[in-house]
């Protein structure tokens, strides 16, 4: 069992930066490959970014490729999703989520574990 718990979200004017963590319990982190998903008032949840478990791997959807980051520390169980030149419709309750039978997945049914998700408000 993995629990995740987001922060960091908040309200930013449009070009600004955020810096969401994700903080795991348990002691198996580092099986899992870690993404960073989101969804908008009215939409689907979509894919943000993954991570692989050994941290080698990345993938990011095309609208915050170049802006986004996506990284993790193992010895901290946190994984983390640097936000910068933030946009308005990059507004959405942003999820963590943890993902151990499926390897670098961009689909929200091969993740088992799911945070509470944090909001991210960027205004015009």
């Amino acid at each position: 069992q993995v629990q995740l718990v987001e922060s960091g979200g908040g309200l930013v004017q449009a070009g600004g930066s955020l810096r969401l963590s994700c903080a795991a319990s348990g002691r198996t982190f580092g099986m899992y490959d870690m993404g960073w998903f989101r969804q908008a008032p009215g939409k689907e949840r979509e894919f943000v970014a993954v991570i692989s478990r050994s941290g080698g791997r990345t993938w990011y959807r095309d609208s915050v490729k170049g802006r986004f980051t996506i990284s993790r520390d193992d010895a901290e169980n946190t994984v983390y999703l640097q936000m910068n030149s933030l946009k308005p419709e990059d507004t959405a309750v942003y999820y963590c989520a943890a993902a151990g039978r499926h390897y670098e997945s961009l689909s929200s049914h091969d993740y088992d574990y799911w945070g509470q998700g944090t909001q991210v408000i960027v205004s015009s």
